[in-house]
């Protein structure tokens, strides 16, 4: 016996001759559907294959070596930049007034326009430069003891604030040419709040409010003349972290706050952040960022309710961290979808076929008798 008649033996797919073979316009519609159901499922499989996957993962948040930065983009439609301080603060009691970590402020006018003549304002931290000069300045009655001494504008204010007294600036010589700003101008610009600020990975907020900020016996003040504030609001953007598009990295960019009448009015955005890490399949490099939801309370204070006019959010970390990781199918993975895409289609349109063929001769054979009602 010849090697090649026991290779033909072999054969799991024989032919069937011609004569033997039956060609039916139903069977030609089953080929042309399936054929086209098989190129369009490939093609759909093709597009994964080249399209990688992220894979979720959910566990423990250990890394605490890093800082919370938090970038913010916010619009005060009707309250001036120089009446506006932005502080911030933790759960440890670490407090940051008039913070400085790269933010600017932009003035506007009434419509949301930049005034384009006027450069941003950087804000500047409330530390007082050191004393060149040996002399002792006045404190204007408001010194704690004999050598109290009062060289800055912002010694005396400080001094008079601990003794609870008011202050008229324009009498006090170290403030001369300075604070010359009246409260009823406040109201007649709009201020843009743009930059990053870093703080420590723990619980805290922070806050936008009227009137410049100070500290007395572990209360929070702001000095401002009036309580009926319209503050109404834009979040252009606010985000933990860098901005990943597929995530809850940014949910209240956009959001727009209106106030119709000016009243004294708290605004509360508490916030709940997931730490995530996202590692991209291109560079392997992690990137550390947050997630975050949100709920909104608003708080009227006209109606003896207690609170400070401004808008705060605060926030809180949660202990699990979630990995985005970006994974790519392998090709042996994309033949073996293919080969079961043709397979399973070419068998179903199989038994199709079978079951329109049988069905038409049946018909056939029953209308030739005339037995079909």
């Amino acid at each position: 016996m010849k090697f090649a008649d026991i290779l033909r033996r072999l054969d799991a797919y024989p032919r069937t001759l011609d004569d033997f073979s039956v060609r039916t316009v139903g069977g030609a519609a089953v080929t042309i559907v399936s054929t086209t159901i098989i190129g369009f499922l490939i093609f759909l499989e093709f597009s994964t294959y080249m399209r990688p996957t992220l894979n979720e993962e959910l566990f423990v948040d250990t890394t605490r070596g890093h800082k919370l930065r938090i970038n913010l983009d916010v619009t005060l439609h009707n309250l001036g930049c120089n009446y506006i301080s932005l502080d911030a603060m933790d759960s440890s009691g670490d407090t940051h007034l008039r913070v400085d970590h790269d933010i600017f402020k932009h003035r506007l006018d009434l419509q949301g326009k930049p005034l384009s003549e006027m450069e941003p304002i950087k804000e500047i931290v409330a530390v007082s430069p050191a004393n060149k000069n040996s002399s002792c300045g006045s404190c204007y009655g408001a010194e704690y003891n004999a050598t109290h001494c009062c060289n800055t504008c912002e010694d005396v204010l400080e001094a008079y604030r601990l003794r609870k007294w008011n202050v008229q600036v324009d009498k006090i010589e170290q403030c001369k040419g300075k604070y010359q700003r009246n409260d009823d101008d406040a109201f007649k610009e709009g201020c843009r709040i743009q930059g990053h600020l870093e703080v420590n990975r723990m619980a805290g907020s922070f806050h936008f409010a009227p009137g410049k900020s100070f500290s007395i016996r572990q209360f929070h003040i702001h000095d401002f003349q009036f309580t009926n504030v319209k503050l109404s609001h834009t979040i252009n953007h606010l985000s933990f972290g860098e901005k990943i598009k597929f995530a809850k990295t940014h949910p209240l960019d956009g959001l727009r706050v209106e106030v119709p009448e000016s009243k004294g009015e708290m605004f509360n955005y508490y916030l709940k952040i997931v730490p995530t890490l996202y590692v991209r399949e291109s560079d392997g490099a992690p990137i550390y960022t947050n997630q975050f939801s949100v709920t909104r309370y608003r708080k009227d204070l006209t109606d003896k309710e207690r609170g400070m006019p401004g808008i705060f959010f605060s926030y809180e970390l949660s202990p699990l961290m979630v990995k985005y990781a970006e994974k790519h199918i392998t090709f042996g993975h994309f033949a073996t979808n293919c080969c079961s895409i043709i397979g399973g289609v070419f068998t179903v349109a199989g038994i199709l076929a079978v079951i329109l063929n049988n069905s038409w001769e049946v018909i056939q054979s029953k209308l030739e008798l005339g037995k079909l009602s």
